[in-house]
């Protein structure tokens, strides 16, 4: 039975070589495999292999310290989707060879770096989060349980660098550690889950997470993460209206600062707030948008092709 929450076994002689891929595009993978004799200092032959994915987008800032992090994985996988900034050549300065694939979407492209994981065990993480000696210790002695496929991690967020101890964003549980095979990710555009087979369990070391630290930055992934929303609404063709994004968007006020109780945060908790309503607010009217646009673009072809049988 499936849940859901967002190559051969063993080790061979191949892991001492490079691996080289050649597929064209704009995005690229990033792949660095240590070494067996690294590899056996470190965890001893036999034990399973763990896969570490990241995808990012301009994440120089961020890559290096995440990369740094999950040093303890036996294989490290990003995958790069058009970086403007330094991003891929830091990866490489730190070992990593690169190949380029075009975006497909937060679901479908962890499922693409999830492909190249030869891991028997799979930690999926964001460029933007941070792997503790703790919580390493943790996934190297989680991943030799023979009785689970999955393990949510305790993620512990920050905004604009103060912690987050309400506001929904203190010990949000997140499935980001399974056995390859058991698992993949959904194909939403973003927000996407992963599906696990039972059973599942919860690791107790947090996962340090830092998506915001400026208000440039909030305003940017508004704009992208309300987009792509707007897309999924879109494409389900859910009715929308000009007033559902203005109640959603209150909605998510009060749902962030008063439900759960965000105001304990202070003023970065009253920024959360409006940064979670903005979001919303965004998404319901860029897809508003889009259908009226359909509509009007659907309603001048029906007019066109009326007149053209009126003058036939």
């Amino acid at each position: 039975m499936a849940r859901r929450f967002g190559r051969p076994r063993g080790w061979r002689a191949a892991s001492l070589a490079q691996f080289h891929i050649a597929v064209p595009g704009d995005c690229r993978y990033i792949l660095f495999r240590r070494s067996f004799a690294v590899v056996a200092g470190a965890r001893g032959v036999g034990l399973p292999l763990l896969s570490a994915i990241i995808i990012t987008r301009d994440e120089a800032a961020n890559i290096v310290a995440c990369l740094d992090s999950i040093a303890f994985c036996d294989e490290r996988i990003v995958v790069d989707c058009g970086s403007r900034d330094d991003t891929v050549r830091l990866a490489q300065e730190a070992g990593a060879r690169v190949v380029s694939l075009p975006w497909k979407g937060f679901g479908p492209q962890k499922n693409l770096a999830l492909s190249l994981a030869s891991g028997d065990w799979v930690l999926s993480i964001d460029a933007d989060e941070r792997v503790s000696p703790a919580l390493a210790a943790e996934i190297d002695s989680a991943v030799r349980s023979e009785r689970v496929n999955g393990y949510e991690i305790p993620r512990s967020s920050n905004f604009c660098w103060r912690r987050m101890r309400h506001s929904g964003w203190h010990f949000d549980y997140v499935l980001r550690l399974f056995r390859r095979g058991r698992a993949r990710f959904s194909d939403r555009l973003v927000h996407e889950d992963v599906i696990c087979d039972a059973p599942v369990a919860r690791l107790r070391e947090p996962l340090a997470h830092y998506p915001i630290d400026t208000l440039e930055a909030a305003i940017r992934k508004i704009d992208r993460y309300s987009s792509l929303g707007a897309a999924m609404l879109v494409a389900r063709r859910r009715p929308v209206w000009f007033g559902t994004g203005i109640v959603r968007g209150l909605a998510a006020f009060v749902r962030t600062y008063l439900l759960r109780r965000g105001f304990l945060d202070g003023r970065e908790g009253f920024l959360v707030a409006v940064y979670d309503a903005e979001t919303t607010y965004y998404r319901y009217m860029k897809a508003w948008l889009a259908m009226r646009h359909d509509r009007i673009a659907n309603g001048r072809e029906r007019s066109s092709a009326d007149h053209g049988t009126a003058e036939r």
